[in-house]
C-alpha cells in the first residue's frame, strides 16, 4: 500500500466525501475479512444479533427475511443477500425457520452470537491502533458536524 505525504495545508483542501469513503470500504473489507478468517459473515452475525432478545430483538418474536432487511437497512450493502445468509445459518443449526417463514435464533445460535461478539474488541483494538480516543472522539466530532452541515441526521 502506497501512502501519500500530504502538509497539513493539502490535507486541508482534500475532499471529505472522497477520505470517508475511501475510509467505509477499507474498514468494512478489514472487519468482513476478520470475519471470514473465523468462519462466519458480518451479514450472518447480524442476523444473529437481530434475532436475539439478549441483543437488538426489539421484542420475543422471530422475523421474516424481509423484516430483517428492513431493520438493517441502513447498514446492509449491496451485495448482502440475507437469504442465501439466513440458509447458511438455518444449516448450521443457529437459526429456525417456522411456517410463517419468520426466523428464530437457536440456543446454539445464541451460543455463537456470544461467541462471535468475544472477536469485536480485538477487531476494533486494531483498527484503532495508534489512534488515541481524544484524536478518535474529535474526528467523529468533525464527521457529525459534515453530515449536520449538509443537511443530514447525525
Amino acid at each position: 500500500m502506497t501512502t501519500l505525504q500530504l502538509s497539513d495545508v493539502e490535507l486541508a483542501g482534500q475532499p471529505a466525501a472522497y477520505w470517508t469513503g475511501v475510509a467505509y470500504e477499507s474498514l468494512i473489507a478489514f472487519t468482513r475479512a476478520r470475519h471470514a478468517e473465523l468462519g462466519f459473515t458480518q451479514p450472518q452475525f447480524w442476523l444473529l444479533r437481530n434475532l436475539s432478545r439478549n441483543d437488538l430483538l426489539p421484542d420475543d418474536g422471530g422475523m421474516t427475511v424481509p423484516e430483517l432487511r428492513r431493520a438493517m437497512s441502513s447498514y446492509l450493502r449491496a451485495e448482502d443477500d440475507l437469504d442465501v445468509e439466513a440458509e447458511v445459518l438455518l444449516e448450521r443449526g443457529w437459526l429456525t425457520r417456522d411456517e410463517q417463514g419468520r426466523l428464530w435464533i437457536t440456543e446454539a445460535g445464541e451460543g455463537a452470537r456470544v461467541s462471535l461478539r468475544q472477536h469485536a474488541p480485538a477487531i476494533r483494538a486494531r483498527i484503532h491502533e495508534g489512534i488515541d480516543d481524544a484524536d478518535y472522539v474529535a474526528a467523529l466530532k468533525v464527521l457529525r458536524q459534515l453530515i449536520l452541515n449538509t443537511g443530514g441526521a447525525a
